[in-house]
């Protein structure tokens, strides 16, 4: 196994450390937000910063300089940077997620990644929507990936794609490891929220993927990597759930965070039209609401926390999280993006109609939340009936992402 070696790992991986840079970040993200929403990408600088900042490399394994950071932090961290901006929170948790994913590739594809340094970023999809032909030494890959978060930044995408045999059969699911100049990005992404993402589509015309730069997602969703491991928990977290945890959930958190806090701020100016209230904070019928969308953000956090410890438990066990805590796991999880969504429409109804200004941040939180929460991967009622199978002992399920 080839160990790379990186001196620029910044001076702490401590999940405390990680938590405190990602605070420091987001006055500027909060400033740059707007100007994401326009350009429908990252700013520049927010790049730049966040990079220096290792945000990118949370996920990168500590043999390249990286953090190698825990499900649970890498969550904590995301949903802090939401509360400065949600698409950056975005791409920070997608990119490092597919990271993730490619410390389950062999050491080659790695090294390649990130030896050079750990702050490669990446962009992805994984629904395999492409053909490919088995070629000598590995594949030939056409196709096209829409909503590749990050697109217009990454260094390198992961991309599904069908598998098939020397005969042309199909015999797998496979995710392939490309760098950027192999691959153009289609400017696709007009939506009404997570603008910034950058989210467009990713376009490769028989492009050559050796074998070094492929696994199965089967074997993957399985625990069955192309490797042995050695070392740190890091590569044995629960597949589907990492990463739905990251990049789906926790800038939701940091969301909710965002609009209560503003909501809370602006209630000692804002007065209550039609009433006798001068301060929005003195109204009983507000407090009320506050209350309770503060109780669903709270459950929300908790609901990720659990999660994220059960995940990270069994990967330092050294275990697969079995089949019926992965399906809580993806409960959890969805369940808190309901609890979000209905805690920011409280607050949205509690501070009133002038949310709906341009200006006011509070329409870009309600309008970045509402777009992600609908997420395939995690629609309420799929979940639902997967965790209701697994609860009363019905074996056949709904999905393979289990």
């Amino acid at each position: 196994m080839t160990e790379s070696r990186n001196e620029n790992t910044p001076p702490s991986s401590e999940p405390s450390d990680l938590l405190r840079t990602a605070r420091e970040l987001v006055p500027l993200l909060a400033r740059n937000a707007e100007q994401g929403e326009r350009d429908r990408r990252l700013t520049d600088e927010s790049v730049k910063t966040l990079t220096e900042s290792g945000m990118f490399r949370l996920a990168v394994p500590k043999r390249y300089g990286g953090h190698e950071a825990s499900l649970r932090t890498l969550v904590d961290v995301s949903a802090t940077l939401a509360e400065g901006d949600g698409s950056a929170s975005w791409v920070v948790a997608v990119g490092n997620s597919l990271t993730w994913v490619t410390s389950l590739f062999p050491e080659q594809a790695q090294d390649e990644l990130f030896g050079a340094g750990p702050d490669t970023r990446l962009s992805g999809v994984l629904t395999p929507s492409a053909t490919a032909e088995r070629v000598d030494g590995g594949y030939r890959v056409s196709g096209r990936w829409h909503y590749a978060s990050g697109s217009w930044h990454a260094d390198w995408s992961l991309i599904g794609f069908p598998v098939p045999d020397s005969s042309g059969q199909i015999v797998d699911q496979g995710i392939a490891l490309i760098p950027a100049a192999d691959y153009t990005v289609e400017d696709t992404w007009f939506v009404a929220g997570m603008r910034a993402t950058g989210s467009n589509c990713v376009v490769a015309q028989d492009v050559f993927v050796p074998d070094h730069r492929v696994v199965s997602v089967p074997k993957a969703m399985a625990g069955d990597y192309p490797v042995q491991r050695s070392g740190g928990p890091h590569p044995r977290s629960a597949f589907v759930q990492f990463l739905t945890a990251a990049p789906l959930v926790a800038p939701q958190l940091g969301l909710a965070r965002a609009a209560l806090r503003f909501v809370g701020e602006k209630s000692a100016e804002k007065a209550i039209t039609f009433t006798y209230f001068e301060k929005q904070r003195d109204s009983t019928a507000f407090q009320l609401r506050v209350a309770e969308a503060a109780q669903k953000i709270d459950t929300a956090h908790l609901h990720v926390q659990r999660a994220a410890a059960d995940i990270d438990a069994a990967a330092r066990r050294g275990e697969a999280l079995d089949t019926p805590g992965r399906i809580r796991a993806r409960a959890d999880l969805s369940g808190a993006i309901g609890h979000v969504t209905e805690a920011i429409d409280i607050l949205l109804t509690a501070h009133g109609a002038g949310a709906f200004a341009e200006a006011n941040p509070l329409q870009r939180i309600w309008r970045d939340s509402a777009v992600s929460a609908r997420h395939a991967i995690l629609q309420p009622s799929m979940i639902k009936e997967l965790y209701g199978k697994a609860l009363l002992g019905v074996e056949e399920q709904i999905s393979p992402l289990v």
